[in-house]
């Protein structure tokens, strides 16, 4: 028996209807698009082994434990020639790491400077600021990098006519040369002191901030905190006799021996990253202040509080809900520009690990893969730690 028409057109009518509903389209094209997206890297990823089996090339991490061979001007553990490959990738690792957290730290404290300084009453003050920022953030940060290496550091004298400071300090070619701590037996508890100091100050601050909301009064949080950072460990370092000494650098025939170094790389690298991107953390912390209602201000001045004071205490805790969120996009840039010390020689994760190391294993995929790896990571958990802080910073509705 043929079906009634009718039938039929009821059937296409419920399958057009679920065919032009959008959450079943939506549906249907993800589903496709992942399905791509799945081919797409199965045939590279295929395509990648054949190739690497046609011309005998290994897959794998295994070259990570064979010995590398060659040494890196600057380390952070210990290491030499005769370490591995995969001590290079964690030697270049705390390089990138260390030139990232250094880079954000000066760039914040010189940003905000300029930032407020732009917005200054005193015209000299405002105009340098604004010649600093508009100079610099047009400028290409490889060519700021040259300038500090090429025509600053690498102009500075040879190490028998080094800049002398006390005895103590001696600036060449070659780099910064300062003296080293000794540790000796008692020195942890004189580290210990200073941590247990550091926290104590954390938890003074909280307890600080919790008293001037619920009595008005306020605490000299700052100056008691920079007291009992130096006076706790100083206390400590001479009740166990001194434990802490210092290894001078001194000149030997052609270089100094002793000490510890700051390499012209790192300084040219750190400067050139820290000028140029406090540039935009300066505008950023200017169109902060500047989205504040001017109100604001006005009954801060009301109140008799002198324009420092109301920048600390008013206008910079609201105009922080503005700036955290383009900040988080600068930290993250200036963390991936640190890739740019490759240029100069600076020994980061790209420089030892996927320039050197992948010159002298050819495991292209599995350098690059690592080396991606980590800068996804260092990107996460910075966007991570600075939404936790911005969540904090946030408006609470009630």
């Amino acid at each position: 028996m043929a079906a009634h028409p009718s039938t039929k057109d009821n059937s296409a009518n419920s399958l057009r209807k679920i065919w032009f509903d959008p959450n079943v389209r939506a549906l249907v094209f993800q589903i496709i698009v992942v399905i791509g997206v799945i081919g797409f890297f199965y045939y590279i990823i295929s395509n990648a082994l054949f190739n690497l089996e046609q011309r005998g090339i290994t897959t794998g991490f295994g070259f990570l434990n064979q010995t590398a061979g060659f040494g890196i001007i600057q380390t952070l553990i210990e290491y030499d020639e005769s370490h591995s490959f995969g001590d290079t990738f964690i030697v270049g690792l705390l390089n990138t790491i260390l030139i990232s957290v250094l880079g954000i730290i000066f760039a914040t404290i010189l940003g905000f400077i300029m930032g407020v300084a732009r917005l200054s009453n005193n015209w000299l003050i405002a105009k340098v600021a604004t010649v600093y920022i508009e100079t610099l953030r047009n400028i290409p940060l490889l060519l700021q990098i040259f300038f500090w290496y090429f025509a600053v550091l690498r102009a500075l004298p040879s190490p028998k006519q080094s800049i002398n400071v006390g005895d103590a300090l001696f600036l060449n070619v070659r780099g910064l040369y300062l003296p080293s701590p000794i540790m000796e037996a008692g020195s942890n508890v004189v580290v210990i002191s200073f941590m247990i100091a550091v926290i104590g100050c954390f938890l003074m601050a909280r307890w600080a901030k919790k008293r001037q909301v619920l009595t008005g009064q306020p605490f000299p949080t700052l100056l008691v905190s920079l007291a009992v950072i130096v006076l706790v460990p100083l206390v400590v370092f001479f009740a166990m006799g001194a434990p802490i000494g210092l290894d001078y650098p001194a000149l030997k025939g052609f270089n100094f021996r002793g000490g510890m170094v700051v390499i012209p790389e790192l300084a040219a690298l750190l400067v050139a990253l820290t000028f140029y991107t406090a540039t935009f953390i300066a505008e950023i912390v200017r169109s902060g202040i500047l989205a504040v209602s001017k109100g604001q201000s006005e009954a801060a001045e009301s109140l008799g509080l002198t324009r420092t004071q109301a920048l600390k205490l008013v206008i910079i805790p609201q105009a922080m809900r503005v700036i955290i969120p383009p900040l988080t996009s600068q930290y993250l840039n200036l963390a991936k520009n640190s890739s740019l010390a490759t240029a100069i020689g600076y020994p980061d994760l790209v420089s030892v690990f996927m320039g050197t190391t992948l010159n002298q294993t050819g495991q292209a995929i599995e350098v690059i893969a690592l080396t991606m790896a980590v800068y996804l990571t260092i990107s996460i958990t910075t966007s991570f730690l600075m939404n936790l802080y911005n969540k904090k910073m946030a408006l609470v509705e009630r």
